[in-house]
C-alpha cells in the first residue's frame, strides 16, 4: 500500500504542472522521492528479515553439541587434564593410579558419562562423572533414587551365608559389624556391644560379624580372621568365645609378635634395615600365628569340636572368604574399622553406647517392633573415637 502522504504529493505535483508553474529543484527533490524512498525502505526491511532468518537457521543448526562416540575414551590431551584436576581436587597420593574410562551417553544434555577409577595396591574404586562435550568442565553427580530404600539396598549387598550369629535369629533388625581382631577401636566397640547392649536387645536384634582386617597396620589380623572362621565352620559359640578372648586379650598376641620379631632381627647382626624389617615381620607373624592357632585349638577342645579338622583348617590358612568379605566391605564404602550397619544404616568408629542404642531403637520402630525400656543411662559412657585407618 502507498502512503497517503505520497499520494497527496503526487497530486500536488500534477496540479503544479497543469498550472504551468515551474518547480524549484529543492521542492522537486522533496516531492519526487517519497515513493522511491518507501520502496527502498520496504526492500531494506525485507532484506533484514531474510538475513535474520538465515542467521537463526545457522544458529539452530550449530547449537546442538556433537553426539558422543560410544566406547571411545576422551582425547589424550583431555585425559591428561582430567587426571591432573582429579589428583589435585582429591589430594591423591602418587601411588594411586587414575584410570579414565570410555565415554557413554548420559541423561543430561551436552554431557557424557565417564567412569574414573582410583586404584592402589590391593584396592580399587570406581566413581561416576559427567564430562561436558566442550571438554571444559567435569561434574561429580550423586543421584538418589527415591523409589528405593537405601538401607534395604545396603543389606541386600551383604552376604550373611554361614556367618555365626548372636541374638534372635528371626529378628527384624540385623546388626552387621565389619571387624578386625587386632584393631583397638574394634575391641572398644566389641566391649560396648557385648555384654552391655546385647543384654538389652538380644531378644529382638541379631548381631553378626564380618571380616575386614587392616593388614597394612595389623599384621596378624588376617590369620586371626581365618582361625575364627575355621571355628565358625563347626560351631558358632566357639567363634564368639574366640572373638571375645581376642578383643579382650589381643595384646598377648601382639607381645608374641614383637618379641619374636625383635629377637630374630637382632640375631642377624649388621644387615640392611630392609632385611631386618623383613625378618622381624616374618618371625613375628610365625609367633603370632602359632599363638592364634593355639587359642583356636583350646576353643575347639572347650566346645568338643573335631580338633584334627580344625587344625587342618588353620594350617591351610585359606584366606578366600576373608578377602571376599573385605571386597564386600569396600563396595559398601568401608575403609576403616569398626564399621557397623544397623539394618543398613552405617555407624563409623567406636561410637558411644547411646548412639548405637538410638540407631537400634529407630530400626526397631521402623520395623514395627517396640524398643526395650531403658531404665538407666550408662554410667560409664564409651568415648567416641575415630575409626582405625
Amino acid at each position: 500500500m502507498i502512503p497517503a502522504s505520497a499520494v497527496g504529493q503526487l497530486k500536488e505535483r500534477f496540479k503544479s504542472r497543469r498550472a504551468g508553474r515551474p518547480e524549484s529543484s529543492g521542492r522537486e527533490i522533496i516531492k519526487r522521492f517519497p515513493l522511491l524512498g518507501w520502496f527502498q525502505l520496504m526492500i531494506a526491511r525485507r532484506a533484514f528479515l531474510v538475513l535474520l532468518l538465515v542467521c537463526l537457521g545457522c544458529s539452530a543448526q550449530s547449537s546442538p553439541s556433537p553426539a558422543p562416540s560410544p566406547g571411545a575414551p576422551p582425547p589424550s590431551d583431555i585425559t591428561r587434564v582430567i587426571e591432573r584436576q582429579v589428583r589435585a581436587h582429591y589430594s591423591l597420593p602418587p601411588d594411586v593410579r587414575v584410570g579414565i574410562g570410555s565415554l557413554r551417553a548420559s541423561d543430561f544434555a551436552n554431557y557424557d558419562a565417564v567412569t574414573i577409577t582410583f586404584s592402589s595396591p590391593g584396592k580399587k574404586q570406581d566413581f561416576e562423572f559427567l564430562l561436558a562435550r566442550d571438554h571444559k568442565s567435569l561434574i561429580r553427580l550423586t543421584r538418589l533414587d527415591l523409589t528405593t530404600d537405601p538401607y534395604s539396598d545396603v543389606m541386600k549387598k551383604i552376604d550373611l551365608t554361614g556367618r555365626p550369629t548372636r541374638g534372635n535369629k528371626n529378628a527384624k533388625v540385623t546388626v552387621v559389624n565389619y571387624d578386625d581382631f587386632e584393631c583397638p577401636f574394634c575391641s572398644r566397640m566389641h566391649a560396648t556391644l557385648f555384654p552391655g547392649l546385647f543384654k538389652e536387645y538380644s531378644d529382638r536384634v541379631v548381631f553378626i560379624y564380618k571380616d575386614y582386617p587392616l593388614e597394612e597396620i595389623h599384621p596378624w589380623s588376617v590369620h586371626a580372621a581365618i582361625d575364627a572362621n575355621c571355628l565358625a565352620a563347626q560351631n558358632a559359640d566357639s567363634y564368639w568365645d574366640y572373638a571375645d578372648y581376642l578383643h579382650h586379650n589381643g595384646d598377648e598376641v601382639t607381645v608374641q609378635y614383637k618379641e619374636k620379631g625383635r629377637a630374630a632381627s637382632a640375631a642377624l647382626g649388621k644387615v640392611s634395615k630392609e632385611e631386618a624389617d623383613k625378618v622381624y615381620k616374618e618371625k613375628g607373624l610365625e609367633a603370632a600365628g602359632a599363638e592364634l592357632d593355639k587359642l583356636a585349638t583350646l576353643q575347639a577342645q572347650k566346645h568338643t569340636l573335631d580338633v584334627p579338622k580344625l587344625q587342618a583348617c588353620v594350617i591351610a590358612q585359606d584366606d578366600q572368604a576373608v578377602r571376599a568379605s573385605m571386597r564386600e566391605g569396600d563396595s559398601l564404602g568401608v575403609d576403616a574399622t569398626p564399621a557397623m550397619f544397623v539394618n543398613g544404616q552405617k555407624l563409623d568408629g567406636a561410637v558411644p553406647a547411646e548412639e548405637v542404642r538410638a540407631a537400634l531403637d529407630q530400626a526397631l520402630k521402623d520395623a514395627g517392633v517396640a524398643p526395650p525400656e531403658h531404665k538407666t543411662a550408662d554410667t560409664a559412657k564409651t568415648p567416641s573415637s575415630a575409626p582405625a585407618k
